[in-house]
C-alpha cells in the first residue's frame, strides 16, 4: 500500500428526527491508501452509505457531521466550503450509487452527461470531449460507443447502464472512487461483470476504491482490505486474509457463515440470528451481544472497545479470539 490518500478520523454523523437522534455513524476512523481497494460490509443500517456521503458532503437535513476530521490527500474536507467541495466532487472524489437509471438523466443523453463532467473538471475542446467520451465507453466495454452517445438511458439495459456511470465516474480521473452497492439493482451474471470491471479499471487507472456492500463474498474477491460495520460502528477491520481467515468478531463469522459453499455438507445456509436493533433505542453494552452466541454478562454492560488483535487487523469485542482459525 502507498500512503494514505485519504483518513477518517473519529467520525460521527447523526440524523435529529422527531422520533429522536440515529447515531448513524459512531465515532468511526479508518483510511484508504493510494491505489487500494478497501471493502465495507454490513447490514442494511450499519451506517455505510452514510459514510461514503459523509466524506463527499452529501449530508442533508435532517442529518449532520457532527464531529471529526475527513483528510483527503493531506487537506481536511470538514473546512471545506460547498463552492471548494463541488470542485471536489468528480474531479478528486467520484461516486458510484446504487440504482443506475436514478443516476442518470432520463432527458439528457449519454453523451451529454459524460461531456457535462469533462466541461466541469476537464479544459477540453468539443472535438477532444468527443473522443474521450467514446474512449469511456469503450473502456467500460459498451460496442459502437459513438453511435451509443446519441442514446438515452432507457436505451440500455441496466448492466449497460450502470457501465455508464462508471464510465462517468471515471471521466475526470479521481483519485479516489466511492462506490455504494454499484450492483445491487442488476442481475447476478452481470453483477461478477461489472465488479471485474470496476477492479481492472481501478487497477489500471492507480486510483482508489472503496466499495460499500452488504455481500462480504463480493469484496473477498477483489478488496485489499475490508472495514466489518454494525450499528453505526465498525466491529473488525483488517487485510482481506485476517478477516476471511482470522476473523475474531462474531458478527464477521455470522457474515462468514452466511455466504453459500458448495463444499458445506449442509441442506441449510446459517443465518445471524434476531434482527438489527432500532437505531432510536440501542441495547446498552455491545450492540451485537442479543445475537451473539458468545455473549456473556460483560458484553452486556459494557461497550467493547476496537483493539489490535495483529497486525493491521482490529476487532471490538471483549472476547477477540482468532475464530476462524478454529
Amino acid at each position: 500500500m502507498g500512503k494514505k490518500l485519504l483518513e477518517v478520523k473519529n467520525l460521527s454523523t447523526c440524523f435529529h428526527t422527531f422520533k429522536g437522534t440515529v447515531k448513524a455513524v459512531d465515532n468511526v476512523s479508518f483510511h484508504i491508501g493510494e491505489g487500494e481497494i478497501l471493502g465495507v460490509v454490513g447490514e442494511s443500517g450499519a451506517g455505510k452509505s452514510v459514510t461514503g456521503f459523509s466524506i463527499i458532503g452529501l449530508i442533508d437535513e435532517p442529518g449532520k457531521i457532527e464531529a471529526g476530521e475527513i483528510i483527503f490527500n493531506c487537506e481536511d474536507l470538514m473546512k471545506k466550503s460547498e463552492s471548494e467541495m463541488n470542485k471536489i466532487r468528480g474531479k478528486e472524489i467520484s461516486m458510484i450509487f446504487q440504482d443506475p437509471m436514478t443516476s442518470l438523466n432520463p432527458v439528457y443523453t449519454i453523451g451529454q452527461q459524460l461531456e457535462e463532467v469533462l466541461l466541469l473538471h476537464e479544459n477540453l475542446s468539443k472535438s477532444q470531449r468527443h473522443k474521450k467520451c467514446i474512449e469511456l465507453l469503450e473502456a467500460v466495454g459498451i460496442s459502437n460507443p459513438e453511435s451509443r452517445l446519441k442514446n438515452y438511458p432507457h436505451q440500455f439495459s441496466g448492466g449497460m447502464r450502470q457501465r455508464v456511470v462508471i464510465a462517468i465516474a471515471l471521466a475526470a480521473n479521481p483519485k479516489l472512487i466511492i462506490a455504494d452497492e454499484p450492483t445491487t439493482a442488476l442481475d447476478v451474471t452481470i453483477q461478477a461483470q461489472i465488479l471485474k470491471l470496476m477492479e481492472d479499471l481501478v487497477r489500471k487507472q492507480g486510483c482508489s476504491l472503496m466499495l460499500i456492500t452488504h455481500d462480504l463474498a463480493v469484496v473477498s474477491e477483489m478488496a485489499d482490505r475490508i472495514m466489518v460495520m454494525y450499528c453505526g460502528k465498525i466491529v473488525e477491520k483488517g487485510k482481506i486474509e485476517d478477516i476471511v481467515k482470522n476473523y475474531g468478531h462474531p458478527y464477521t463469522e455470522g457474515l462468514i457463515n452466511s455466504i453459500p459453499d458448495l463444499d458445506r455438507d449442509k441442506e441449510r445456509l446459517e443465518a445471524i440470528p434476531g434482527i438489527v436493533p432500532n437505531m432510536f433505542n440501542l441495547p446498552t453494552g455491545c450492540n451485537f451481544w442479543p445475537r451473539c452466541r458468545y455473549c456473556k454478562d460483560i458484553c452486556k454492560e459494557k461497550e467493547p472497545e476496537l483493539v489490535e488483535v495483529g497486525h493491521d487487523h482490529y476487532v471490538a469485542c471483549h472476547f477477540p479470539v482468532r475464530r476462524g482459525e478454529k
